[in-house]
């Protein structure tokens, strides 16, 4: 799924539409020191049940996400692309 490089979007910012630029979505690492990875860590550590998550269905697809960042006052908004898709985004050149 190819999307262009730039696109008119509305601004909550500006209160207007303008012009972005598109970037592909990455999700960043986790942090090691995470409330939630420090939680499980102190719960599989001793005798205890089960603590790890229920198996769930896969889901057919991701959401694809890009970041609109605004020309005019460079904020920066997230926006999902389509539904859930198998197909990767491209940014045209």
């Amino acid at each position: 799924m190819k999307i262009e490089k730039e696109l008119m979007a509305y601004c909550a910012n500006c209160n207007k539409h303008t012009k972005h630029t598109v970037k592909l979505y990455a999700k960043k690492p986790e942090r090691w020191m995470n409330v939630g990875r420090r939680r499980h860590e102190r719960a599989i550590k001793g005798f205890v049940g089960s603590v790890e998550p229920k198996i769930h269905p896969k889901k057919l697809g991701k959401k694809q996400k890009v970041i609109l960042q605004c020309q005019v006052c460079k904020k920066s908004s997230e926006r999902v692309i389509g539904d859930r898709t198998k197909k990767k985004l491209e940014i045209k050149h």
